[in-house]
């Protein structure tokens, strides 16, 4: 899904991931150098039953990137 606004002009490319009732992530100034963590957060993501990741150390620079973690 793609949302036309998510206030994150000064940090674009903004990148969102939520699920039902897990915690959403918030990303931003991310770009084609994190793909690879990306997919790995979306693999550590998939696999965690509520979304909370206790060791974002192999997510590496993307975990910088993120603005915000949205309870679920």
């Amino acid at each position: 899904m793609t949302a036309a606004c998510m206030q994150g002009c000064t940090r674009s490319v903004a990148l969102s991931v939520r699920a039902p009732g897990k915690m959403a992530y918030l990303f931003g100034e991310t770009g084609i150098a994190d793909v690879v963590d990306i997919v790995t957060f979306i693999e550590m993501y998939s696999a965690s039953p509520d979304g909370d990741l206790a060791d974002a150390r192999p997510l590496g620079q993307l975990r910088f990137k993120a603005i915000a973690r949205i309870p679920a």
